[in-house]
């Protein structure tokens, strides 16, 4: 059964990205098809990229970033909650993302984006990041706005009409991840 982290990709005070996390927890815990993660980037306390080799080599020398492959590693798959920080994903995923390479190999990742306009705009960016890091990310997105789905800008109350593509989006990587599970008994 395949293993996905869903990983909160913002750190900021009041963050929304906690409580989407959750609710695309929750939605996925009633499957029975895989085991789903929170990974929260709050967690492993990574500074500004501080390894000094390449992260292609899989040299880490720093004890955080060790922590951090380990729990990447671990996983199939991936759905990044990301929210949209001036028309991309915001600077804590991307950081997180660029500290490791082998461990997103040959995985699937799904997305569920917030913004203004979706957050469409980060998942945008991520697609290509996903491309370098061989990381099949699928077609299926969840779209969050501000506007509609937060109470004041806040409070998270998604509407029903987004359930569908959770679930299109979470069989979309369970399919991926379990499809390249051969690439990465290779690896």
């Amino acid at each position: 059964m395949p293993k996905i982290g869903i990983i909160i990709g913002s750190t900021r005070p009041g963050r929304a990205g906690e409580s989407v996390a959750r609710w695309v927890l929750d939605l996925a815990k009633q499957r029975t098809d895989a085991e789903f993660e929170l990974v929260d980037l709050l967690d492993y306390k990574l500074p500004h990229l501080d390894e000094a080799m390449p992260p292609s080599m899989g040299q880490y020398s720093q004890p955080h970033t060790q922590a951090w492959a380990a729990k990447i590693a671990s996983f199939d798959g991936f759905v990044f909650v990301t929210p949209e920080y001036n028309h991309s994903t915001s600077g804590a995923l991307k950081n997180a993302i660029d500290f490791l390479f082998a461990e997103w190999n040959n995985k699937a990742a799904g997305f569920v984006s917030y913004g203004s306009v979706g957050g469409t705009r980060a998942v945008e960016h991520l697609r290509l990041i996903a491309g370098e890091l061989m990381i099949a990310d699928v077609r299926a997105q969840v779209a969050l706005s501000l506007f509609t789905d937060f109470e004041n800008f806040t409070v998270f109350k998604p509407g029903d009409h987004h359930l569908p593509n959770v679930t299109a989006m979470l069989d979309q990587v369970v399919a991926w991840s379990t499809a390249l599970a051969p690439l990465r008994a290779g690896s």
